[in-house]
């Protein structure tokens, strides 16, 4: 009879802690950022566009930056396209289901910033077919990263100046604005960074132990289970927003989660140390990938709404590509 140890019952609890304090960590560090930034008036705009994105995926950038360092790139690489898979085929899902009403998707944006998106998913699998994503290759995911925020910060500042979005970043931001002075904000940042290190740490190591412990991959480990709780953030971002009614925010977060997953997690984690692309990742996330967001931009552009029933279909969509990393970890 083969008995199972007391130390893999240690990790798994490690693992579903690390998730819980990961998720509380994240609250308190956009929490922290959003409120310093608004009592150093800095402008609303940066705060929604880019302050506000950066700091919900900071799970997934700490996570894969970390197994980068530590010798542990196919983690990082399979938690950035595990987190594009859980975002669009699961937080956005869900966020469509509970809906009050389908969710109505701004044609001008969905063009640019849809064609914008599948353009870099089909980038970073080109970069993968040699088998590695190399510091030139990260350092030119970032440069992209760096052209892209000047663009949507150029295009805002537009909009800003027409009164067209103000109140739609009022709305994004309210619940983020917590009370309390600079110090009470700045404390809230730091025990949110301290919160989201020391949290990806322990992920970490259970990660690379389950997965020794089960012979899976560390890559499909980092695709499914380390993905998923590095998502928490995204996950109940999209159903919050989505069921106050504000499913329309809730997609432009998703899009942007999406974009910096690539852009800045992929490229962070290549340029820190040479990500060397097992087979599995490139015969089954990457496709995997490219499927699920060309889905999910696909229902986006058909009527411009995201009724209730394509939600369900995105959510099967990831239970069936949960059931096939399973199956390969079996073997």
């Amino acid at each position: 009879m083969h008995i199972i140890p007391d130390n893999i019952f240690f990790h798994l609890l490690s693992l579903l802690f690390s998730f819980f304090i990961l998720a509380r960590s994240a609250d308190f560090l956009v929490d922290g950022a959003v409120g310093i930034a608004s009592i150093l008036k800095i402008p609303k705009m940066i705060i929604g566009v880019i302050l506000v994105g950066f700091a919900t995926t900071a799970p997934e950038f700490t996570v894969s930056l970390l197994s980068a360092i530590r010798g542990f790139p196919e983690i990082a690489l399979g938690n950035a396209l595990g987190s594009v898979i859980v975002d669009d085929a699961l937080a956005l899902a869900l966020g469509i289901v509970v809906a009050p009403t389908a969710i109505r998707v701004e044609k001008k944006s969905l063009r640019w910033f849809g064609i914008f998106l599948i353009s870099i998913d089909i980038l970073s699998f080109l970069l993968s077919l040699n088998g590695i994503i190399s510091r030139l290759e990260g350092l030119l995911l970032l440069s992209i990263l760096v052209v892209y925020l000047i663009v949507v910060f150029q295009v805002e500042r537009k909009k800003r100046k027409a009164g067209v979005i103000q109140e739609e970043l009022n709305e994004e931001l309210e619940e983020y604005v917590k009370a309390g002075g600079l110090l009470k904000q700045v404390l809230r940042f730091m025990l949110g960074v301290g919160g989201v290190v020391l949290a990806s740490q322990f992920l970490i190591d259970s990660s690379v132990f389950i997965a020794g412990y089960f012979g899976a991959s560390k890559a499909l480990i980092g695709l499914t289970v380390v993905a998923i709780g590095t998502s928490l953030p995204e996950i109940a971002t999209c159903i919050s927003a989505a069921r106050k009614g504000h499913g329309d925010l809730a997609f432009g977060d998703i899009i942007g989660a999406d974009i910096l997953n690539v852009l800045w997690i992929i490229g962070a984690a290549s340029f820190a140390n040479p990500i060397h692309v097992e087979r599995a990742m490139i015969l089954f996330a990457f496709p995997w990938m490219l499927f699920v967001v060309a889905t999910m931009l696909s229902f986006a552009w058909w009527g411009y709404k995201l009724q209730r029933w394509k939600g369900f279909v995105l959510i099967a969509i990831y239970f069936v590509y949960l059931g096939l990393s399973l199956f390969r970890f079996i073997l």
